[in-house]
């Protein structure tokens, strides 16, 4: 799986916008999409309630597209994926964020050393056997009172379907359902688990998004976060 995805490190973003070129949208839209719900949950869970610095790991960072537009959202941002090549162009892009990479199923950090952790669009690179280990391991490096996202695509929205069909690192790619990852959480020992659909309109206005937030729990968006306490 590294070596599959060190091969993308210079064209990640080609491969990702030619799969979902059909949709009209720019791969931006996705990124600030998931980054604003990211904030969000940063804010309802009250992570920095007692004015203390909130520490962020992203799990299966890839080349760090993300972190451009999740810069202010934590007051630290760590990143870590099992490809070296492309943590090297992730370094290379975000050097106000501190990166590692990793070969072995344990994450590189200390027990409950982040206030949150985060995985977007990785679980479903994971083998499904290995699923319950991730979320455990996820959990370990998360402080009590701290929070765990997943990020994942909405297995039951025919677009997202046609989106990983054409993407060519997810050919073997096996995606499951926001209750699927809700179940995973509740196993690997994590409580008050909330879970919600969005990215169902192609428009970042507000009464589009607020029209998305009402109709979040049920699997019409194109992708789904899932997120629970320490």
């Amino acid at each position: 799986m590294s070596e599959l995805f060190d091969s993308y490190r210079l064209n990640y973003g080609e491969a990702v916008q030619g799969s979902i070129r059909f949709s009209g949208l720019k791969h931006d839209f996705f990124l600030v999409a998931k980054a604003d719900l990211l904030r969000r949950v940063v804010v309802e869970r009250e992570l920095r309630h007692g004015g203390s610095g909130v520490r962020a790991l992203d799990i299966g960072c890839g080349i760090g597209s993300l972190h451009p537009y999740l810069e202010g959202a934590f007051d630290c941002l760590d990143g870590c994926d099992i490809s070296q090549e492309s943590i090297v162009r992730a370094s290379q892009d975000n050097p106000h964020v501190s990166y590692r990479a990793y070969h072995t199923p344990n994450l590189p950090y200390d027990n409950g050393a982040f206030d949150m952790a985060f995985a977007s669009c990785v679980v479903h690179h994971v083998p499904p056997a290995s699923w319950l280990e991730f979320l455990r391991e996820m959990r370990r490096v998360v402080r009590p009172g701290g929070v765990a996202c997943i990020i994942e695509h909405n297995p039951y929205n025919p677009l997202t379907r046609l989106a990983v069909f054409r993407c060519p690192f997810d050919q073997n790619a096996v995606l499951l359902s926001a209750a699927q990852t809700a179940s995973l959480f509740q196993e690997a020992g994590f409580r008050n688990i909330r879970s919600e659909h969005f990215l169902l309109l192609p428009s970042a206005r507000p009464f589009a998004r607020k029209v998305e937030r009402a109709l979040a729990s049920l699997p019409l968006g194109a992708q789904y976060a899932c997120s629970a306490l320490v």
